[in-house]
């Protein structure tokens, strides 16, 4: 069974830019990116070494930790860097003009 939570609206989120969204009892936000009108949720923290994304910036499709510069591949997840490593994408239902996130 899948916690659909809602994390935002449509218009908060910019294309061509992310937005880190606090989730009552999640410890990291969840990044919802907007890529050319497709809507990306992703986790907030970065599965090398813990470091919050939120304090990243997006480049070519991928959003770049702050802490050492590894690029995560928003629409697959996949590491540019290092292929053992993933960003945790969530599945996205859009109702109305509301982003449902599930994070199980």
């Amino acid at each position: 069974m899948a916690l659909r939570v809602k994390v935002c609206h449509v218009g908060d989120v910019a294309e061509g830019e992310f937005r880190a969204f606090r989730v009552t009892g999640v410890t990291w936000p969840v990044i919802i990116t907007n890529l050319t009108g497709e809507l990306i949720a992703t986790a907030g923290v970065c599965p090398h070494e813990d470091v919050a994304l939120a304090n990243g910036w997006l480049e070519d499709g991928a959003i770049v930790c702050p802490g050492h510069a590894y690029e995560f591949d928003l629409r697959t997840g996949k590491c540019r860097h290092d292929a053992s490593l993933e960003l945790r994408r969530y599945k996205i239902t859009q109702i109305s003009d509301e982003i449902w996130v599930d994070l199980l």
